[in-house]
């Protein structure tokens, strides 16, 4: 297996009395496509935000990047990319002002920026939308910009928070070409999704029901492990059990 881009041991979160990711324990190979699924309340974006370092764990340990989740959360910062289905770009800049705001955010040069400005818009074949503000482009584009920018800075790993949420089946499955391209590159990414047979492009995929990874497997073993025609029906089984509410 590749090396380790996420190490998860016993990770726990609690908030008073309430558990709400409980001592959970995966890794995650370099270059993989890992996806994290979970209903609502299982713990899913609770556990992403300690991975991201924006929430301080309880107990347990994990390393992100190689970097330690309690001592080392501001260089996790810097090698991580992060995308949220809620979209994080900014709706008043145009296409490439964007692109130049996060590569200075990140650190990059002005010469680097243009390079990566171009290598962007030549990729998404939004050339012509270059100057076009972002509220302006229809909702698909602007997912698949905002996974681009994700990247500008070259990051070890990216979170990916339901990405594809809102958009139809065709550019859901033109977002995916875009994971498949970014995870060639050696690039690790960690997605949660509602979309069933998008878990069936992960290369593992784990399940949280009420804090806990309840499954973690290929799409192809949990199918066989739990009798399902597919990754929908593992899940349903898992849910059914569940006992907590939204997050």
């Amino acid at each position: 297996m590749n090396p380790k881009a996420i190490s998860v041991e016993a990770l726990t979160k609690r908030f008073g009395s309430f558990t709400a990711v409980d001592a959970i324990t995966f890794d995650v190979a370099q270059g993989e496509i890992f996806g994290f699924l979970g209903a609502n309340g299982a713990g899913k974006t609770t556990a992403m935000r300690m991975l991201c370092g924006l929430s301080f764990p309880t107990s347990g340990k994990a390393t992100v990047a190689g970097f330690d989740l309690y001592k080392q959360a501001e260089k996790i910062k810097q090698r991580i990319g992060y995308m949220s289905q809620k979209f994080s770009l900014y709706e008043d800049l145009t296409v490439r002002e964007n692109i130049r705001f996060y590569g200075g955010i990140y650190g990059l040069s002005d010469a680097a920026i243009k390079a990566k400005t171009q290598d962007m818009l030549t990729g998404l074949h939004m050339q012509s939308e270059a100057n076009t503000l972002v509220r302006s482009l229809p909702l698909g584009w602007r997912q698949k910009l905002s996974f681009s920018v994700s990247l500008v800075h070259d990051p070890n790993i990216v979170f990916l928070d339901e990405p594809t949420g809102g958009v139809d089946p065709i550019t859901r499955r033109e977002f995916w070409m875009l994971i498949y391209e970014a995870a060639h590159r050696g690039t690790t990414v960690f997605v949660t999704t509602h979309y069933m047979d998008e878990a069936e492009y992960c290369n593992r995929v784990s399940i949280m029901v009420d804090g806990r990874v309840d499954a973690l497997g290929s799409p192809q073993e949990l199918k066989t492990r739990f009798s399902a025609e597919d990754m929908g029906e593992v899940f349903l089984k898992l849910a059914r059990k569940a006992q907590r509410g939204d997050e």
